[in-house]
């Protein structure tokens, strides 16, 4: 399939040390099969300096296709993505965290089996491949494969890291999806709907990941791997729409 435009959907919740950054390095990225690149930026209500940040930087970036968009309560991160995808109108989108754990190098890792003709989805997993990680949260760690190996029993997918932020879509098919989930439920919510969609084709590629520390300012905690047990028996166990 012909891609001419990727849109990149950013929810950002009090980013504002690094959000620049991030943008920096999507900015720095040039897409194979000259794809072009059209940013959505959602805030999601934030405490500190992030919009006055967003704003400096469309300011100082006028060439880069940049939409922003804000929330006026805090809705949570589902909520933006929500939002960010509404507005999407490239013929692909893929997530975005605005802090600095994914690389935007590895768009084109993505697209590849896209524009190959083969995906319609495609999965960034942070456990495979040979690419960077940085060594953190063991707890965390089984936490997520064993998030996985649960959505993946109700899914019938085979996925290695269904709580990966880097996942690519098809536009038209995301948004034709009805998404319930305002917070950290996003992930299984869309992983079990998209995989009821007949004779969808999801893929999966490595990636690197830098995670954060709390004190970095990571914010999942445990009642977000709660939640998202509760999404996958919900969407999965009880397929509700």
């Amino acid at each position: 399939m012909k891609v001419h435009k990727l849109s990149i959907i950013i929810p950002a919740y009090n980013e504002g040390n690094t959000i620049h950054l991030i943008l920096n390095k999507i900015k720095s990225v040039t897409l194979i099969e000259g794809i072009k690149k059209e940013l959505i930026i959602v805030n999601d209500c934030s405490a500190d300096h992030t919009e006055e940040v967003i704003n400096d930087y469309i300011r100082e970036n006028p060439e880069l296709e940049i939409s922003y968009f804000k929330h006026e309560t805090n809705q949570g991160k589902g909520a933006a993505l929500h939002t960010g995808i509404s507005k999407a109108t490239g013929e692909y989108l893929i997530i975005q965290d605005a802090d600095l754990e994914y690389d935007p190098e590895e768009y084109n890792d993505l697209l590849k089996p896209v524009v190959r003709g083969f995906a319609d989805v495609v999965y960034g997993s942070r456990f495979m491949g040979n690419n960077p990680h940085r060594i953190l949260f063991f707890w965390h760690t089984i936490g997520n494969r064993w998030l996985t190996f649960a959505s993946n029993m109700f899914s019938n997918l085979n996925l290695t890291d269904m709580e990966t932020c880097y996942k690519l879509f098809d536009t038209k098919l995301i948004q034709s999806i009805k998404l319930s989930e305002k917070h950290f439920g996003f992930e299984p919510e869309v992983t079990q709907k998209i995989a009821r969609v007949p004779k969808i084709r999801i893929y999966e590629v490595g990636i690197s990941y830098y995670g954060r520390t709390y004190e970095d300012g990571k914010k999942i905690g445990w009642k977000d791997g709660v939640r998202a047990i509760y999404c996958i028996l919900k969407y999965g166990l009880l397929g509700m729409k």
